[in-house]
């Protein structure tokens, strides 16, 4: 019996067997399937850029959000869902390294806490620092930026804000600080290092404006483009670290090179998916690609943003053109525009923004159909400053007016329900006062009748033969009854006679 049983089990186990890897490579096709849908349907989605009228039409990509930005004037070239958020995995070291170069020197010390590298799991992208080691900022940015180690970024937000006044916690604040002051709308950084959490993420247009502000330092460009870096001993190690650029299209000889490319950035999280920034320069134009979310071949995409912009677009000087009788003069050296091929710079809109009414400064940003194709540094004239300055007067003056008006009209409507109200009191207690008046003279009639009744009935009648009369005592009636109907008679003492 029991051999019965065990061979039961075996024949069982090897059907079990039999079938796993059947229903495994099943469960693989199905994600497999599901995963090509999303690709695609991810690809269809269509370009904003090329729904406008008479602007090139761009390319379709994998990535889910994507942007073309010129660095120098902000002109947008390109963009694919460029305001949805993301996690943007190991790309926000761009901004952690813009602020350590904003609040720091390349000489400044970055030290090695115990909590820079506790936080490390198996995976995270490192160069194996250990607690107490220093190292100049310098070399802590190659190590951030080349190799993506992740403590080296945490040990670079904490140093940088100890000299900042604070601490770790202060450079996270200034990550999100500076990001809102370069016009970053959809972002929010709650680490260094971007790995994964769901209150850290950005938007590729946000990624653009950081990149841009990032790559107009000339460490930031030198570190970027570098292939491969050596960090020498340190206080606790004796032995150098190598490390080498990850970016792919920086390498020649790799079937991704790009002979334009500058620099860039990569990132990947199983949340994010791949993420990439890579800068390139070419026909005076230095233009930001930024993509997020990308499961099909970011490096493809990148080229092929890169290929229509370059192919596409081209600066036109503002120096060239008509100054619009609003500017007094451009500030930049050689201002210009990004347009398509072709375009009239007179078929462009323009907005004025006004720095400080004071010095006249301000930003002139210029449109093509609604698409921001650049914007520059301005000096506006004194007649521009006061015709704005009588406008905002006006308008305040006509908001005083309409809250002044609003105002008296409400303390009339106040007046005329105040009065009602006591009107409507008066009536109330008029009418209150009537009605006990009314019941007090009824009470009153009431108690007369009642009154003269009891007169009436109190009387003694002829022939009624009771001989009571109202309002005598008991007994008395008695007696007087008693003598009047005894015939007999009394003397003075009271005898009969």
């Amino acid at each position: 019996m029991k051999k019965t049983g065990k061979r039961i089990l075996a024949a069982a186990l090897a059907l079990v067997s039999a079938f796993a890897p059947a229903s495994a490579a099943y469960a693989e096709e199905g994600d497999q399937n599901e995963f090509e849908a999303a690709l695609q349907a991810s690809y269809d989605v269509e370009p904003e850029t090329n729904d406008i009228l008479g602007w090139p039409k761009g390319p379709q990509i994998y990535g889910n959000s994507a942007i073309v930005m010129d660095m120098d004037s902000g002109a947008v070239l390109y963009e694919k869902q460029a305001d949805e958020r993301h996690y943007p995995a190991s790309i926000t070291k761009i901004l952690t390294a813009l602020i350590a170069m904003e609040n720091s020197d390349p000489e400044d010390e970055v030290y090695f806490s115990e909590d820079s590298t506790s936080f490390l799991e198996y995976g995270d992208a490192s160069i194996g620092m250990t607690p107490g080691e220093i190292l100049s900022r310098k070399d802590a940015m190659y190590g951030m930026l080349l190799a993506s180690a992740n403590e080296v970024s945490y040990a670079i937000a904490e140093s940088v804000g100890k000299l900042m006044g604070g601490d770790y916690n202060t450079f996270i604040q200034e990550m999100n600080d500076r990001a809102e002051e370069l016009g970053c709308t959809g972002s929010n950084w709650v680490n260094a290092n971007g790995l994964h959490d769901e209150l850290h993420y950005t938007t590729a247009r946000d990624m653009a404006l950081i990149s841009a502000a990032a790559y107009q330092f000339e460490e930031f460009r030198t570190v970027t483009q570098t292939l491969e870096y050596t960090i020498g001993e340190t206080n606790l190690m004796n032995e150098t670290r190598t490390f080498q650029q990850n970016h792919k299209m920086l390498w020649p000889g790799n079937d991704y090179y790009y002979e334009n490319c500058t620099g860039g950035k990569t990132g990947y999280t199983d949340q994010s998916r791949t993420t990439l920034v890579t800068m390139a320069e070419s026909d005076g134009l230095r233009l930001v690609a930024v993509i997020l979310q990308d499961d099909g071949d970011v490096y493809v995409d990148t080229r092929a943003m890169f290929d229509y912009a370059y192919g596409n677009f081209s600066k036109v000087y503002l120096k060239d053109q008509d100054v619009p009788e609003e500017i007094s003069s451009y500030t930049a050296e050689s201002p210009y525009v990004v347009l398509p091929s072709g375009t009239e710079f007179s078929s462009l809109q323009k907005e004025i923004t006004i720095g400080s009414e004071e010095e006249r400064t301000g930003t002139v940003t210029y449109y093509f159909e609604g698409q921001n194709v650049g914007s520059t540094e301005v000096v506006l004239t004194e007649e521009y400053i006061q015709a704005v300055k009588e406008a905002e007067q006006a308008e305040e003056n006509e908001a005083d007016g309409q809250e002044g008006s609003l105002g008296n009209s409400l303390l009339r409507v106040l007046i005329c329900v105040g009065a009602a109200a006591l009107l409507l009191l008066i009536v109330v207690l008029i009418s209150v006062r009537y009605r006990y008046i009314k019941r007090k003279r009824i009470r009153r009639a009431a108690r007369r009748r009642q009154q003269n009744t009891a007169r009436v009935q109190g009387r003694q009648t002829p022939g009624n033969g009771s001989g009571v009369y109202q309002g005598m005592r008991p007994g008395t009636e008695r007696r007087r009854a008693s003598a009047q109907d005894d015939p007999r008679r009394r003397d003075r003492n009271g005898r009969y006679r």
